[in-house]
């Protein structure tokens, strides 16, 4: 597919200085510019790669001013990172879908199969499952018996989606995720542990993404709810009965405990965890490697373990980063103390 710099700028909206009719087929980094390529220009650290790029077309922000003539025609937008991920998410959306089920994947008799949906070769889809139409199931994906599955949506390689679970419309899951295995229950006894059965579903709402590798458990009565424009990382452990409220988004490697209930957009950084039985209120900025063990009031941030306000933490930090010098004082009061006892004797 190739477009012109004045198709570009009809659809985000934009300024040309340049060549109209200059035309790109593909997209490029700034610094990897070459002939045919569109870039952009949003960070300024970057600013001199605009000089020497071979892209042909370069997105700019609007206040960018120049120290001299550039090769490249430029497009001037508000926002060009914005604009960038604009123009890629049209560049998917018109590349052409696979569709129909090939030979070598099963397909129950029983399963409600729509339109224009590709399965993969190994694929399995069972007993009374509904796939709605332009669904993509790649291979060697399971959909479990009674699995509901909405329109254009995007199952990868070796996804694995439980029996009775749901999920919504433009849904992408990525490669080796799991949806609806058990959540982690289980009861001591004398001898051991007994296993509680895990009777639930998981529902993912409309426009979710889940990276790969993550999990989503089952709850074990009721659901555990993904809603509608949530967005998971690579490696995330979602336990069951938890909820994700909409357009929250998660980094990679960060965990929930069971029954966790987390707002409306909020941001989780990398390797975040989420204590059992707590609420995180909407708008809540949860910083990399934070431990949550208590509900939040939300619109605040938090980092550290425990989690904390900023600036509660650096002055924590402040103090622990002189304990061993606060230590060695205290010993040698302590000596003080003996001899001022000793000298009173």
């Amino acid at each position: 597919m190739e477009f012109t710099a004045k198709q570009i700028a009809g659809l985000i909206g934009g300024k040309i200085e340049g060549n109209e009719n200059a035309a790109v087929h593909t997209f490029a980094k700034i610094e990897e510019g070459t002939e045919g390529a569109i870039s952009f220009l949003s960070n300024p650290k970057y600013t001199h790669f605009i000089y020497e790029t071979k892209s042909t077309i370069v997105l700019v922000n609007d206040d960018l001013e120049l120290e001299h003539e550039v090769k490249p025609t430029l497009i001037r937008v508000k926002n060009a990172y914005e604009a960038v991920a604009k123009l890629l998410q049209f560049y998917e959306s018109v590349k052409p879908r696979k569709t129909g089920i090939d030979s070598l994947a099963f397909v129950s008799p029983k399963a409600t199969i729509g339109k224009d949906v590709y399965v993969g070769a190994f694929a399995y889809i069972g007993d009374g499952a509904v796939i709605a139409d332009g669904t993509q199931i790649y291979q060697h994906t399971v959909v479990g018996d009674g699995v509901k599955i909405g329109e254009k949506c995007t199952l990868y390689p070796n996804v694995t989606i439980y029996q009775g679970c749901k999920i919504g419309n433009n849904v992408t899951i990525h490669a080796g995720s799991v949806i609806g295995a058990d959540g982690f229950g289980f009861a001591p006894n004398t001898d051991g542990y007994d296993k509680i059965p895990q009777i639930g579903i998981v529902i993912i709402e409309d426009n979710v993404e889940i990276g790969a590798n993550t999990c989503v458990d089952r709850s074990t009565m009721g659901a555990t709810i993904i809603h509608k424009g949530v967005k998971l990382d690579n490696l995330i452990q979602v336990a069951h009965n938890c909820e994700i409220d909409e357009n929250t988004v998660m980094s990679a490697q960060a965990g929930m405990a069971g029954s966790t209930k987390i707002g409306k957009w909020c941001m989780v950084g990398g390797q975040a965890g989420f204590a059992g039985h707590i609420q995180v209120a909407d708008k809540t900025f949860v910083g990399a490697q934070c431990g949550v063990i208590s509900s939040t009031k939300g619109n605040e941030q938090l980092i550290g373990s425990p989690a904390m306000e900023p600036k509660q933490f650096f002055k924590s930090m402040a103090i622990m980063r002189r304990l061993p010098e606060m230590y060695k004082e205290l010993g040698e009061l302590k000596k003080q103390i003996e001899e001022l006892k000793k000298s009173k004797l």
